[in-house]
C-alpha cells in the first residue's frame, strides 16, 4: 500500500516567509498557516479507510515532527546570524573609529586652539600678583585674577636632560610632544627635527596658523613651533624657516613680536643682527608677506572687515631685538601683548569665518621671564598684569565662540620666586609689601642701560644721577641710604650693577629670589573652553601638546618625515650666549647696533 506523501507544502511556504525582513512576523504567520493546513487534511481524512487513516496519522506525526524541528533549526539559524553581524558590524566600526575615525571626525569640525605661554611665570608670581592687584585697589581678600578663575591643574616641565629645563626644550615639549635637551628647537634628542602642532595644523588641517610674542619673533618659544635648529642661538637660520624658506614652505599666517634684526641684513649695520648679507625682509615681501614695523601700520591693520584676510600672510616685528618690558614700553611707539593677541585673534577669526577650518594661535607673554632673570619683581609684576589682559581678551573670544578653546600654561619657572625674604639673622617677619612696587617706573633693565652710559669719570654727578633720577624718580625710593647710593653709582659691571638694583627694589618689598636661572617647580595651568576639562590634573609638559593633537585630529609623525632632510644648524657663526640665565640680562650688549 502506497503511502501518502507528506504535505511539504506547508514547509515550502515556510520557508519563503522566513526569508523576509520581519522575522518574527513571518513565524507567527507560519505557525498559523501550519495549523490550517493539519486541520485541513485531518479533516478530510476522516471520510478515508482505516489504511488510509493509519498512514495518515504516520504522515501527520511525522509533519509535526518535521516542522517542529526546522522551525527550531531556521530560527536558531536566524538568531546566529543576527548575532554574529552585530559581532562583524561593532569590530569593524570600532577598529575605523579608533584607527581613522576618531581623526576624521576631528578633522570634520572647525576648532581654533590658542596656546598661551607664561614664561617664566611660577605659582608664586601669579599670588604676588593678585596680592599686590588686591592691596593695591582695595578688592575684596577673595579676589580672583583672570587666570585664578580658570586653574585646572599643573605641568611638570622638566626636559630630557635635565630636571631644569630652558625655553627651548620647554616649548619643544608643547610643539612636538617629546622630550629633548636643552637649548633644542623642535629637534630631538638625536637632532633630527619633529613635526609641530603648528605644522600640522596648517598641511593637514588647513588651518590658519599665527604666533605672538613680546620677545623677538625668533626667540626660543615661538620658533619651537615655527623652526627646526640644533639650538636656540641659531635665530638667523630660524627667521629663514618662518618665512618659509624650507621643505613645507610658508606656515605661519601671522607673527608679532619684536626680532625684526634677524631679518634685515648686515650690510644695514644700525638695524641687523644676522651674521650675513641675506635680506630676509625683502625676501618675505616677494613672498607675499604684508610686513609691519610701526605702530601706526599696526593699527591700520583691518582686523574684522573683509580686508582682514587680504592682509595675511603677516610678519609684524615692532622692535629690533625685543619688544620693551610693559612698565618701559611706549604705548604710541609698541602694541601691548593683549592688542597684538586681540589683533590676531579679529583677523584669523575673520579670515576664517567662511570656512571649515579654523585657526592655531600661540601667544607668548615673554617677558615674564626676562624680568624674573634680572630678579626684577616691579617689570615681572607688570608684564604679569599684561598677560591677565591679554588674558581677559582670549577668554572673551572664547565666550564667543564655543568651538575654541584657550590653554594657558607656562614653560618653566624663573628666578626660584618667593613672596618673603628674610633680611636680619633674626627671625623673619611674616610678610611682604607689595606697595614697594607701586611707584617703580621703569625696569632694571632699562635702567641699567641708562646708566651705564653715564660718565664714568665724574662720581658726584653720577651720585645725583643715582639719588635723584634712578631711587627717587624711576624706583620710587624716597627712603635711599647713601651706601646703597654709593654702591649703585660705581658699579660699571652690567650683571653686578642689576643684582644691585634688584636688592634695592625686593629689599624692601621682601621678595625673594633663589637664582638668576630657571627652576625645577611645576607651574600652574589653565584651560577655558572647549574641552578645557580633560586636562584637570597634573600633566607632563607633552600631555599639553598630546591635548592639541586630539582636539585637531594631527599626525606629528607624518610632518616629521617630510621634513627629515631640512638643514638644523646655521651656517654662519650664532650669537653666542655665555651661560644659561645671563641670556636676556644681557640682550642690548648682544644687539648693541639695534638699540
Amino acid at each position: 500500500m502506497s503511502q501518502a506523501k507528506p504535505p511539504y507544502s506547508a514547509v515550502a511556504r515556510t520557508s519563503q516567509e522566513m526569508s523576509s525582513q520581519h522575522v518574527r512576523f513571518a513565524h507567527e504567520q507560519h505557525l498559523s498557516e501550519a495549523t490550517d493546513i493539519e486541520e485541513s487534511e485531518l479533516f478530510d481524512m476522516r471520510a478515508r479507510p482505516t489504511e488510509t487513516m493509519e498512514a495518515a496519522d504516520n504522515d501527520a506525526l511525522y509533519y509535526a515532527v518535521s516542522l517542529g524541528s526546522r522551525r527550531r533549526t531556521r530560527k536558531g539559524r536566524v538568531f546566529w546570524v543576527t548575532v554574529l553581524s552585530l559581532v562583524v558590524v561593532s569590530v569593524v566600526g570600532m577598529v575605523w573609529l579608533y584607527s581613522d575615525g576618531i581623526s576624521w571626525m576631528q578633522r570634520s569640525k572647525k576648532r581654533n586652539v590658542i596656546l598661551m605661554i607664561s614664561d617664566g611665570f611660577g605659582p608664586a608670581s601669579e599670588t604676588m600678583a593678585r596680592n599686590y592687584v588686591q592691596q593695591i585697589n582695595g578688592l575684596p581678600i577673595g579676589y580672583k585674577s583672570p587666570l585664578d578663575e580658570i586653574l585646572v591643574g599643573s605641568s611638570r616641565t622638566r626636559s630630557k636632560d635635565s630636571l631644569v629645563t630652558d625655553s627651548a626644550a620647554g616649548a619643544t615639549a608643547f610643539s612636538c610632544l617629546m622630550k629633548t635637551y636643552n637649548g633644542a628647537i623642535a629637534v630631538a634628542e638625536d637632532k633630527m627635527p619633529c613635526g609641530t602642532v603648528l605644522e600640522a595644523a596648517k598641511l593637514q588641517r588647513g588651518m590658519l596658523t599665527g604666533l605672538v610674542a613680546t620677545s623677538r619673533i625668533t626667540h626660543a618659544t615661538p620658533a619651537s613651533f615655527s623652526a627646526h635648529v640644533t639650538h636656540r642661538e641659531m635665530e638667523d637660520l630660524i627667521a629663514e624657516y618662518q618665512i618659509g624658506n624650507y621643505s613645507l614652505g610658508p606656515v605661519v599666517d601671522l607673527m608679532f613680536g619684536g626680532g625684526r634684526c634677524h631679518f634685515m641684513p648686515n650690510t644695514h649695520a644700525n638695524v641687523s643682527c644676522r651674521m650675513d648679507a641675506r635680506d630676509l625682509w625683502s625676501e618675505a615681501q616677494a613672498a607675499g608677506f604684508n610686513t609691519l614695523s610701526t605702530r601706526k601700520q599696526f593699527d591700520a591693520l583691518d582686523s574684522h572687515g573683509s580686508g582682514a584676510a587680504k592682509a595675511l600672510p603677516i610678519l609684524g616685528a615692532f622692535a629690533s631685538s625685543h619688544m620693551d618690558c610693559e612698565i618701559d614700553r611706549d604705548a604710541a611707539a609698541q602694541p601691548s601683548l593683549a592688542e597684538m593677541s586681540a589683533k590676531a585673534l579679529g583677523i584669523l577669526d575673520a579670515a576664517t569665518k567662511k570656512k571649515n577650518a579654523g585657526f592655531f594661535l600661540m601667544i607668548e607673554g615673554s617677558r615674564i621671564d626676562m624680568a624674573a632673570h634680572t630678579n626684577d619683581p616691579a617689570a615681572h609684576l607688570r608684564d604679569i598684569i599684561a598677560y591677565w589682559d591679554a588674558i581677559a581678551v582670549v577668554r572673551k573670544f572664547v565666550e564667543e565662540h564655543p568651538d575654541t578653546v584657550l590653554i594657558s600654561v607656562s614653560d618653566h619657572e624663573t628666578g626660584g620666586f618667593s613672596t618673603a625674604k628674610q633680611l636680619t639673622p633674626e627671625y623673619p617677619e611674616y610678610l611682604w609689601n607689595p606697595r614697594a612696587l607701586e611707584h617703580v617706573r621703569h625696569s632694571i633693565e632699562y635702567i641699567s642701560y641708562k646708566l651705564l652710559a653715564q660718565p664714568a669719570d665724574d662720581q658726584e654727578a653720577r651720585y645725583k644721577y643715582v639719588r635723584d633720577t634712578v631711587f627717587a624718580d624711576w624706583l620710587g625710593v624716597k627712603d635711599s641710604k647713601h651706601e646703597e647710593i654709593i654702591a649703585v653709582a660705581k658699579e660699571t659691571e652690567s650683571i653686578r650693577l642689576r643684582q644691585l638694583l634688584s636688592d634695592v627694589i625686593s629689599n624692601r618689598a621682601q621678595v625673594g629670589w633663589a637664582t638668576h636661572g630657571h627652576s625645577a617647580v611645576d607651574v600652574n595651568l589653565y584651560a577655558y573652553g572647549l574641552n578645557a576639562h580633560l586636562l584637570r590634573g597634573n600633566q607632563e609638559n607633552t600631555d599639553i601638546g598630546q591635548f592639541i593633537v586630539d582636539q585637531l585630529g594631527l599626525d606629528l609623525g607624518k610632518i616629521s618625515g617630510k621634513i627629515k632632510a631640512d638643514r638644523v644648524i646655521q651656517g654662519t657663526h650664532a650669537i653666542k650666549e655665555s651661560w644659561l640665565g645671563r641670556r636676556d640680562l644681557d640682550a642690548l650688549d648682544h644687539y648693541p647696533a639695534a638699540h
